[in-house]
């Protein structure tokens, strides 16, 4: 009477093993990944196929804010995150005390001012409003494209964490207001003029090359990386995704999809 048992049990698990294989039987690894929807979580839609065929599978998990995709992967609830430049993850480094480290730089996504109410930066009258982003590197990129465009004058537009003290020179008596980086396309209609990262301009069904009324050209220096923690940056897995986000595969789809709105950085 036990034997039938037995073989079911058997049977059972042998299913069992064969459903958690993965590529040639080997058992499936799960890597984690956090990312904003546009582009990143996009870009990674098209690594997926290529890390399920080696065998690991790609667990995306969206946010729509700046924070917490850093905090969950200093506290080991997610392996890695795409949505950030050096000059953010520096200034989060520090303010926190933390030390995640850049693993690949993988696109730019040149940054834009917008306004529903002007059609150039010349008709912006005195006293405009303008909201900039207002964590510190996005804080300080708003003011470095202003200042390029002629509207401040920075005491010096290289320092990639220049705050509103460094503008030396204000002609228009421009009017700043700081929000989060999310919340910058829900007040355009509210506001003369708002810098916003592209990610969420796309998100917002805003186009940057016809809508921004000045962008970063292809040479800004904040690229989109890839960051992890120093534990973990040579784990197999880690190591297949950064192969998979720097390959041909993806350049091909952010130069098809995108249009100049976001170009590879490799």
């Amino acid at each position: 009477m036990k034997k039938p048992f037995a073989s079911l049990l058997l049977v059972g698990s042998l299913l069992l093993l064969s459903a958690c294989g993965g590529k040639d039987g080997a058992a499936e690894q799960r890597l984690s990944v956090a990312a904003t929807a546009v582009p990143h979580a996009e870009i990674l839609e098209v690594v997926k196929p290529l890390l399920a065929e080696q065998g690991v599978k790609l667990d995306v998990r969206v946010f729509n804010d700046y924070v917490q995709p850093n905090d969950q992967v200093v506290q080991k609830l997610i392996d890695v995150n795409y949505f950030q430049t050096a000059p953010y993850l520096e200034a989060y480094n520090r303010d926190r005390g933390t030390g995640l480290i850049t693993l690949v730089g993988v696109h730019i996504e040149p940054f834009g001012a917008y306004s529903r109410r002007f059609a150039s930066l010349d008709e912006l009258p005195e006293g405009a409003s303008v909201v900039i982003p207002n964590d510190p590197s996005n804080n300080s990129r708003a003011l470095i494209l202003l200042h390029h465009a002629g509207l401040i004058q920075l005491k010096d537009p290289d320092n990639a964490l220049a705050t509103q003290r460094d503008i030396v020179a204000n002609p228009k008596r421009l009017a700043f207001r700081e929000l989060d980086s999310a919340m910058l396309p829900r007040v355009l209609d509210q506001v003369d003029l708002a810098l916003i990262n592209t990610n969420y301009a796309l998100d917002a069904g805003l186009d940057p090359r016809r809508d921004a009324l000045t962008i970063e050209g292809k040479d800004s220096p904040y690229v989109n990386f890839l960051v992890g923690r120093p534990d973990n940056q040579d784990d197999p897995r880690v190591q297949k995704l950064i192969a998979a986000l720097t390959g041909p595969e993806v350049k091909a789809f952010i130069e098809a999809k995108y249009n100049d709105a976001v170009v590879p950085a490799f």
